[in-house]
């Protein structure tokens, strides 16, 4: 009851108006504006900033710049086995598992539609039916890059509109659908494994999604459905080793990835609740034949 009661007011609220509020007031650069937000935010969250790139947080010209702060060197050590999928992000994981048929969890007792949330891609639901599939949660203290799971070729970015609920637990439990309805970015990529799906799915407050070969996704100008494909004639990168960064979340959100039936043994650690860090092993994968 107390989930239904925090997450009832998202489905009157301007989502998208808010979230659009928020790019703009994360990107303010006025020096007393933006040190007295992120001080507060260091302390509420307990932000780590002995693991950033930069530590002072006076340094950052925007809230947006430290939100999306890069870290040490060495603070994220990737796992170099090759068959070891790596955490693509710090967070927690909400569910990992098998997809059932067209089926994954959201939460106990509620699923969401691979169709739907591969905005009918039939060829990438056929191929991913019956697979695995892990949905991490990144709080607003954690590290907010993606990184690669594993060495992979980019084969097809889509941008999909949608509604922007808070991908929290709360909401997990009672917005239906929920991952395959909010605003999201599809990216698919070929590896020695087969093929992978990374999906950042946005979230209210998150002012923008964005990938490194493409730059700004979200917001975007026209909320319809945009699809880019990559062949070895495109200009844009499309190679990428594992632990690479893939994006970043400009604000928190949700990844999923997809991989295909039979290719994938998620580790001990990918249970609902547990907390992950980018480079870690969550998994291991098979070659295809």
């Amino acid at each position: 009851m107390w989930d239904l009661i925090k997450t009832s007011p998202q489905y009157i609220l301007p989502q998208h108006f808010l979230s659009a509020c928020m790019y703009r007031a994360a990107r303010c650069r006025c020096q007393l504006w933006k040190k007295w937000v992120i001080r507060i935010f260091i302390r509420y969250y307990k932000v780590d900033m002995t693991i950033a790139e930069r530590p002072d947080p006076d340094i950052y010209n925007s809230f947006n710049e430290f939100f999306t702060r890069s870290l040490a060197e060495d603070a994220r050590p990737v796992i170099n086995s090759p068959v070891s999928i790596a955490s693509p992000v710090d967070g927690s994981v909400s569910q990992a598992g098998e997809i059932v048929e067209e089926a994954l969890l959201q939460a106990k007792g509620k699923n969401f539609s691979l169709n739907t949330l591969l905005a009918n891609d039939s060829d990438a639901v056929k191929r991913f039916t019956n697979g695995s599939f892990s949905t991490i949660y990144l709080s607003p203290r954690d590290y907010h890059r993606i990184h690669m799971p594993l060495d992979a070729k980019l084969l097809k970015m889509t941008y999909v509109p949608g509604d922007l609920f808070s991908v929290n637990d709360s909401s997990s439990k009672v917005v239906d659908q929920l991952f395959a309805r909010n605003e999201r970015v599809i990216c698919l990529f070929e590896t020695r494994f087969g093929l992978m799906a990374a999906i950042l799915v946005g979230a209210i407050f998150v002012g923008g999604m964005e990938t490194v070969w493409h730059g700004e996704i979200t917001p975007a100008k026209k909320r319809e459905l945009r699809i880019w494909e990559y062949d070895e004639n495109t200009t844009t990168q499309t190679n990428f080793v594992k632990g690479e960064e893939l994006g970043r979340f400009n604000m928190g959100s949700t990844v999923i990835l997809l991989f295909e039936q039979d290719r994938v043994n998620w580790s001990e650690n990918m249970s609902a609740g547990n907390k992950v860090q980018m480079g870690q092993e969550i998994g291991t994968a098979k070659e295809t034949a």
